[in-house]
């Protein structure tokens, strides 16, 4: 994983509620239903949590009321920082998605929202598959990211931001290792899950992956 993302999340680690509450009108469709998506994210997480990406402690803090044991991971200083301020009682240590420690013996559910784009096909795949051997028979993975039907439909969204005038968003979506539903059925299912893809807005789909039960 990138250290520039890391970089990237230090500086926008002051103003990233903001953009999220919609005050940046070329972001305002990929964070539509922001807060309904971490509800949803909530709901269908059960048990001891890890959370990747936990930027500003927003889904923690949700994942917290809910009664969720949480352990966040977060590459950014900043981030940490402002975290730790909401929510002084988690522990959220230093890490990402391939490099992390954790203070659970079973782990229930792993979560993540608008982050793991910041890994690369082959990244998402070596995440996914070792996430499948720390998670018990009936644990699971749910995000909420940005995700493209097929290659046509990115296309189309670059397309669209550029004739908006949107070229912050545009060269996101360009530059982003953003993937597509088929790229990631697969990699689930390679890995011993079943998944299912749930749209939320016109970027942002939530993805509910369950382990398949070994037979004894």
């Amino acid at each position: 994983m990138s250290t520039d993302f890391t970089a990237l999340f230090d500086e926008w680690s002051d103003s990233y509620d903001e953009t999220v509450a919609g005050h940046d009108p070329e972001y305002n469709e990929v964070f539509r239903n922001y807060l309904h998506i971490l509800e949803e994210v909530v709901k269908k997480s059960k048990g001891n949590t890890i959370e990747f990406g936990v930027g500003t402690g927003n889904l923690t803090q949700l994942l917290v009321k809910s009664g969720k044991r949480v352990c966040g991971i977060e590459p950014s200083a900043g981030m940490r920082k402002v975290a730790k301020q909401k929510l002084p009682e988690v522990k959220i240590l230093q890490g990402d998605f391939l490099s992390f420690t954790h203070p659970f013996q079973f782990v229930d559910t792993i979560v993540s929202t608008y982050a793991f784009h910041h890994l690369t096909d082959d990244e998402k795949e070596t995440a996914i598959r070792n996430y499948s051997s720390i998670l018990g028979n009936d644990g699971k993975i749910v995000f909420a990211d940005t995700l493209f039907e097929d290659e046509n439909a990115k296309s189309n969204m670059i397309l669209k931001a550029e004739n908006s005038r949107f070229h912050r968003l545009a060269n996101d979506l360009r530059t982003e290792y953003y993937t597509t539903i088929p790229v990631m059925k697969d990699l689930f299912e390679q890995n011993d899950f079943t998944v299912t893809f749930t749209q939320k807005n016109d970027f942002v789909w939530i993805i509910e992956a369950k382990k398949r039960r070994r037979e004894s």
